[in-house]
Parts: structure tokens; C-alpha cells; sequence
């Protein structure tokens, strides 16, 4: 890949603190602040969680300190915002401090998300929600910035993008694209019940449309595979979509090759005597019929 014409990401965590490098008349010194008057990014995408690490952290800071300080600016409103050191400051806060090491900076809004994601994104077991807005957020703000690849290709500047995380731009554009999700659907992609991919193609269809989706595979646990997803994504662009559409697609509960377990939403349209059979051979004659008129 060619090389930016402006390069803003700073590729090492030293780099990041510019811990490696001497005071400038005073710059980057360390000080400390107290919690109370540290306030999260706006907007962060990455999720600070008390589990196994954060205890982890927790015997650390209890035992040596803080041994990185946080990265921050200073808020118009007072105090200062964290642009790297959410979870240092939580983990703080659980041992019991009253103030953490920082370094202040006075970064702007597209400065400040380019770090704050950079300093996050390498981080273990990262949600695909978490990097979704992240990259997102650091599009925007490239964009913003007026950095571009040499060819000013929206692709190649996904690249940038997608760098230190090792991901290539098309990886890059399709998380980005799980933003355009209903927040419960993409909360089953951070699940596992619903793969990347799949959930790529749904994220293609209309609001109702995905509310469709949801009371299919939430409320039945439904699985979405990538063939279905991808019917679903064809139906949508041909206008073409309802509500049984999506019903049978997704949610026939196939038993053995030929029969099939209807959902209880079209069976309730038919007298009860019909067989699985007899419905599935209404269904199919009206949508064929319907396909034919259009």
C-alpha cells in the first residue's frame, strides 16, 4: 500500500505517552489528578468491564501503582477528559484510590478519537461492536483531518484505518457497516449468535425490516447463516421483503430433508386440520402467484 501523505498514528504505546522522550520546557510531565476530575471520551466505544483482567489490574495498582500513566486534555468545562486510561482509571477506583498519574495534552476532537482508538483497538477480545464504532469514529476523523492515501481512495484510506489492528480497509468498511444495525441485533453479533458476515447483509435492510429479523431470531432463537442473510438482503433491494418472507426464511425449523416445522405466526392463518404440507403448498402457490404479478 502506497504511504499517506500525512501519517497521524503513533504506532507504539511509548510513542503514544511520548513517555519516551525528554520533557520539551516543561511538556508531558507527569502529575497527578484527582479521579473525580477525570471524565470519559465522548462517545467511547470500547466497553470497561469488571472481570478477570480488570481484577488483574486491580492487584497490580494495589500492589506497584499505577506504572502507565493515562493520557488526557483538558475539558472547556473543567477537569480533564481520558483519551487512553479508561480502565486504569476504574481499576483505581476499585483499589481504592483517590487520584491516577496522567499526562496532559491539548489534543483536537480528530487528534484525541485517532489516539484514543489506536491506543484500544490492539487490546484482547475486542467486541465487534467496539471496533465497528471505533473505526467509525476514526474515519470521520481522518476525513476531517484531510488525510488521505497518495490516490485519495476511500478504500486505501479505510487501510490507514484498519492499521494498527492489522485489518485491510474492506475488513475495515464492513465493520463499520454493523453501525447501521438495530442495537439489539448487534448485540447478538457480540453474542456469537449471529456471525460477522451474516450480520454484514442485515445491516442492508430497512429499520422494520430488521425488527423482522429480530422477533425471528431473538424471541425463537433463530440462526441466520450467510445464505439466508444474503436472500434477505436480495429480497429488501427488490422491494420485495415482508414480514413472511422473512418468517420463511428464517424461521422453518428444518427436522428432516423435506419437512419442516412451521412458525406458529403462519399457522394460526390456517384451519387447524391443515398438514405442515397443505400450508407450505398455499404459501408457496400465493408467493409464486404474487412473483408472477409484479
Amino acid at each position: 500500500m502506497r504511504r499517506p501523505q500525512k501519517d497521524i498514528q503513533l504506532t507504539t504505546y511509548d510513542d503514544l505517552l511520548g513517555i519516551s522522550e525528554p520533557d520539551d520546557a516543561g511538556m508531558d510531565k507527569v502529575i497527578e489528578v484527582p479521579l473525580a476530575e477525570l471524565f470519559p471520551f465522548k462517545n467511547h466505544p470500547f466497553h470497561v468491564l469488571d472481570d478477570e483482567k480488570m481484577d488483574e489490574t486491580v492487584e497490580s495498582i494495589r500492589n506497584y501503582g499505577v506504572l502507565n500513566p493515562a493520557l488526557v486534555r483538558p475539558r472547556a468545562e473543567g477537569g480533564y477528559e481520558l483519551v487512553a486510561g479508561h480502565r486504569r482509571k476504574r481499576a483505581c477506583e476499585l483499589a481504592g484510590r483517590d487520584t491516577m498519574p496522567v499526562i496532559v495534552r491539548d489534543y483536537s476532537d480528530d487528534e484525541a478519537v485517532v489516539i484514543m482508538v489506536d491506543s484500544n483497538i490492539q487490546r484482547d477480545n475486542i467486541l465487534p461492536s467496539e471496533k465497528a464504532f471505533a473505526y467509525k469514529m476514526k474515519l470521520e476523523a481522518l476525513k476531517h483531518q484531510g488525510v488521505k492515501s497518495e490516490t485519495g481512495s476511500d478504500a486505501e484510506t479505510a487501510d490507514l484505518v484498519g492499521k494498527e489492528a492489522g485489518d485491510s480497509g474492506r475488513k475495515v468498511q464492513r465493520y463499520i457497516r454493523l453501525t447501521e444495525l438495530l442495537p439489539e441485533l448487534l448485540e447478538l453479533v457480540d453474542r456469537g449468535k449471529i456471525k460477522v458476515s451474516p450480520a454484514v447483509s442485515l445491516s442492508y435492510l430497512s429499520k422494520e425490516e430488521q425488527e423482522w429479523v429480530l422477533q425471528c431470531v431473538g424471541g425463537r432463537a433463530a440462526s441466520v447463516s450467510g445464505t439466508m442473510a444474503d436472500q434477505l438482503k436480495k429480497h429488501s433491494e427488490e422491494g420485495k421483503l415482508t414480514e413472511l418472507v422473512v418468517e420463511l426464511i428464517l424461521c422453518e425449523e428444518k427436522k428432516e430433508a423435506g419437512k419442516v416445522t412451521l412458525p406458529g405466526k403462519v399457522k394460526q392463518f390456517f384451519p387447524k386440520g391443515y398438514s405442515n404440507q397443505q400450508i407450505e403448498q398455499v404459501i408457496f402457490e400465493l408467493l409464486e402467484n404474487w412473483k408472477n404479478s409484479q
